[in-house]
């Protein structure tokens, strides 16, 4: 035990020499809650061990503080004691202007796991998954609209879709946020402008779970100090503006076991194994069940529709973007090989909730034996109703009081991923949905535009 602790306070002191070395003078730890808010504490870099070993106090209503400033109290979480923000250090980045960033988790006074801290979930998850010999890779996309410092739209500049245009127009931008990326340790994959106004998307590479979800928080901070350094801000609101598309937040995972790959050499269709197959049985199953994680906040439902490639249709394909899971084979073209894309997923989610809720689903459904549904090849939007009903195909749902509805009820969310955190979700998506109670679409867009962003 003290050669455990003696080399944890090397790491932390080799850690403190480097940062200030690196000239930084803060540290900044973030947690993300059930309402998809980052929030953090920050420290002297002086104080680096004791915000690694002991952590600084939060409040359990941390858990549920909702995007307008309120605190949505369940029966477990009120104002009376006290939880601990704790950072791993072996996620310290170096920031611009002085400052280190490093995530954290939540713990109880007595040390143990906060259980309605999603990124100790999502390690747990982890482990579950280690435990019964399968390796998992997550890799994230991320979209944002760029829009100027109050939140309203930017010039109306000539824009295409997918074009050079939103390159060259915004290259200092993107320059300036891929330099800071790397400077972070974080390599882009690659970045482009979007279909919407003033939209880009950018793909991080595929690394264990936790890790991949610290680097979305990471990428979605960079992202902020970027665009504030060129007078704008970065909005990663699942619909910004009405009347255009939504922002996703799209997750890729692969499997392996024995370090054989799930999703390929196997005899099952475009080569997936039977516990690949039985993965994707396993999330298509349950997909409904825990959408609340993946698009439970009050703009969520207002992205998924057809025809917008959001993944409405709960289905699979090869390479179907208006399929919810996407499948992407192995080859020449895809050198990571073969993985799931699940499409629903929005930025509003807490990205760490929304790896274990869907990990879990792989995990449960390979446990459970589960069959690999028919793969649907083409735009379920071509079918006819009749069509659709015979090939199994429905739209999810797009009702925050349907999709929070429906997890609250679900045995499956609460089995897998515990009643703490559905019960904070839960609240957090049901105070949003009073207090947007009847405004009209545009100005429950322009509310909450920046609501997400960092």
């Amino acid at each position: 035990m003290a050669n455990i602790a003696s080399a944890d306070e090397s790491a932390v002191a080799t850690a403190q020499h480097e940062l200030q070395e690196a000239g930084v003078r803060t540290v900044i730890g973030t947690v993300v809650n059930a309402s998809g808010i980052t929030l953090a504490k920050s420290v002297p870099l002086a104080r680096l061990t004791a915000f690694h070993q002991s952590g600084m106090g939060a409040a359990p209503v941390w858990h549920v503080f909702t995007i307008d400033g309120g605190i949505a109290f369940t029966d477990t979480i009120t104002t009376v004691g006290d939880m601990r923000l704790k950072i791993d250090i072996s996620g310290l980045r170096v920031l611009p202007g002085g400052r280190a960033w490093a995530p954290g988790s939540l713990f109880e006074q007595d040390g143990a796991a906060s259980p309605a801290c999603a990124r100790g979930l999502l390690a747990d998850v982890g482990d579950r998954l280690d435990g019964a010999g399968y390796q998992a890779l997550v890799g994230h996309e991320l979209e944002f609209f760029l829009v100027a410092p109050d939140g309203s739209a930017l010039e109306n500049a000539p824009w295409v879709p997918y074009g050079a245009t939103g390159l060259l127009d915004r290259s200092e931008f993107l320059e300036g946020l891929l330099s800071a990326l790397n400077d972070a340790g974080l390599p882009v994959e690659q970045i482009h402008a979007e279909y919407g106004r003033n939209q880009f998307e950018f793909s991080l590479p595929p690394v264990p779970p936790v890790q991949a979800a610290d680097t979305v928080v990471l990428s979605k901070i960079m992202v902020g100090i970027s665009a504030r350094a060129h007078g704008m801000q970065a909005s990663f609101s699942p619909l910004p503006f009405t009347g255009t598309v939504g922002n996703g937040a799209h997750q890729h995972f692969s499997l392996h076991k024995n370090g054989l790959p799930l999703f390929s050499g196997g005899g099952g269709p475009h080569g997936i194994r039977d516990e690949g197959g039985a993965a994707i049985g396993g999330i298509i199953a349950g997909l409904p069940e825990i959408q609340g994680f993946l698009t439970g906040s009050v703009l969520s439902g207002r992205r998924l529709a057809p025809g917008t490639w959001s993944g409405a249709y709960l289905c699979w394909g090869l390479e179907n973007r208006e399929a919810s899971v996407r499948f992407l084979n192995e080859g020449q073209s895809n050198p990571h090989g073969a993985n799931v894309e699940v499409k629903i997923i929005d930025p509003s989610s807490n990205v760490y909730l929304a790896s274990a809720a869907i990990l879990a689903l792989a995990l449960d459904g390979i446990g459970g034996g589960r069959s690999l549904p028919a793969e649907i090849p083409g735009d379920p939007g071509r079918l006819s109703e009749r069509g659709r009903q015979s090939a199994n195909i429905r739209l999810l749902p797009d009702s925050p009081t349907a999709i929070i509805d429906t997890l609250d009820r679900s045995r499956l969310a609460r089995g897998l991923l515990g009643d703490a955190i559905v019960d904070a979700t839960v609240a957090v998506r049901r105070w949003e949905q009073r207090i947007s109670a009847g405004l009209p679409p545009d100005e429950l867009a322009g509310r909450f535009r920046l609501a997400w962003s960092i």
